[in-house]
């Protein structure tokens, strides 16, 4: 399996996996055991992280079972729900980043929408990077410091953000408290 840098194509695949997986009535746990694969498996997958070899696509579907030719002639429609609750958020960060993002998939959408919460210390990583795109954001509580280039600042609440996301660029939280921010890309390529 690739897990390299996550790809409209990995998304796709991911959600198809998801809504056909779905539809057939499995958890991702029931599904991975009827496979013998580990359930993390099909969480990376259908979440975009990791692109699945076909002999490994292959044998995951044929636990729901539908063929390689049906996987792939397989469109879902897009997501059409307008209002989210909190508690809908898919969260897609991990340990002290914490990034949910608005609807379960982006598949169709234009624009990606994040809340996103940097635990004390958190950051993005040592290692810019950079996506196509742009994106922009507001702080509402707490600092974060943002290089973007060779240019770095200091954030604070109400203050704001708006670049080419093609420039490597960077997001560190700073001082005693979490900092959340709002944030939007587009496309999402992030």
């Amino acid at each position: 399996m690739n897990t390299s840098n996550t790809t409209q194509e990995d998304l796709a695949l991911g959600h198809r996996l998801r809504v056909l997986r779905e539809r057939a009535g499995l958890s991702q746990r029931s599904l991975a055991k009827k496979v013998g694969v580990p359930n993390s498996t099909i969480s990376l997958i259908e979440s975009g992280k990791t692109n699945p070899s076909v002999g490994a696509l292959r044998k995951i579907l044929d636990g729901i079972p539908v063929s390689l030719s049906e996987f792939f002639a397989f469109e879902p429609a897009p997501e059409r729900q307008i209002f989210y609750a909190a508690e809908e958020l898919v969260e897609i960060g991990k340990k002290n980043l914490s990034l949910k993002q608005v609807g379960a998939t982006l598949i169709g959408r234009a624009m990606m929408l994040l809340r996103e919460t940097y635990a004390p210390g958190a950051d993005t990583g040592r290692v810019m990077y950079g996506h196509e795109g742009e994106e922009g954001g507001i702080v509402i509580s707490g600092r974060v410091e943002i290089t973007v280039g060779e240019e770095r600042k200091i954030l604070g609440p109400g203050d704001a953000y708006y670049f080419d996301s093609r420039v490597p660029h960077r997001f560190r939280q700073v001082g005693p408290e979490p900092c959340v921010l709002f944030s939007a890309c587009t496309p999402p390529t992030f």
